[in-house]
């Protein structure tokens, strides 16, 4: 069974709750994300998506353009909220504070339901109160495509072989990917995500070529670095 941590992606950028709302949206733009995690010393606070720049005051698209009767309903709390929401220029007024999470080892199947239930595109994943990494949707359609590539999912087989794989990995210091993704399917291996040099790409082809029941290794990552940054 795949869990959260065998899909995740590891290399995060995140933001802080002093982040203006003009660097989040460069963020979103620049590495095209759905989404960013807010994160204040360590701990995770809230996320802020691209919904919650939907409605901004600066492109005419805040609640002062809505219908008269749209208000009408409308407690003086709650309109006050929205206008704070769409004319400040923190992110701790414009974040979502209650923030869907799951664990390493939350399955797949979990995973796939909170996404669907919640209508988010990104989840992220939680060690003992730290952010450790995010599945996305993305990361689902390619585990699903690397998995299902000859039409069945992973075996026993591969399960032991991805293993082997990752352990292998673990022990290089060259390797800088902790917890890299990569799915094994009929004995062929596919990685995605990023990494940080080419050397590093083939040294990890030549270590799971050389990993027993290994028979083809397929890479698609990005030799983009993400390292956890704070704006």
């Amino acid at each position: 069974m795949l869990r959260a941590k065998d899909v995740m992606t590891t290399k995060v950028v995140s933001v802080k709750p002093d982040s203006t709302v003009g660097a989040v949206a460069d963020v979103l733009v620049k590495h095209r994300f759905s989404a960013v995690p807010v994160v204040d010393r360590g701990k995770l606070v809230g996320t802020v998506s691209e919904g919650d720049l939907v409605r901004r005051a600066e492109i005419g698209t805040d609640a002062g353009h809505r219908s008269w009767w749209w208000n009408i309903f409308r407690d003086n709390a709650s309109l006050a909220a929205e206008y704070t929401k769409f004319h400040s220029a923190n992110v701790a007024d414009v974040m979502t504070q209650n923030v869907a999470t799951v664990t390493e080892i939350t399955p797949l199947s979990d995973v796939a339901d909170l996404l669907q239930k919640r209508r988010i595109k990104q989840v992220p994943v939680m060690r003992f109160g730290e952010m450790v990494g995010i599945v996305s949707r993305a990361d689902l359609v390619r585990a699903f495509a690397a998995t299902t590539a000859k039409g069945r999912p992973l075996g026993s087989d591969d399960d032991v072989t991805r293993t082997r794989i990752l352990e292998a990995l673990k022990a290089e210091r060259w390797s800088l990917a902790g917890n890299p993704q990569l799915a094994v399917s009929d004995g062929g291996v596919t990685f995605w995500g990023v990494l940080g040099s080419e050397e590093e790409r083939k040294a990890s082809r030549v270590l799971a070529e050389n990993v027993e029941g290994v028979r083809r290794v397929e890479d698609h990552r990005v030799m983009i670095e993400f390292p956890i940054v704070a704006i």
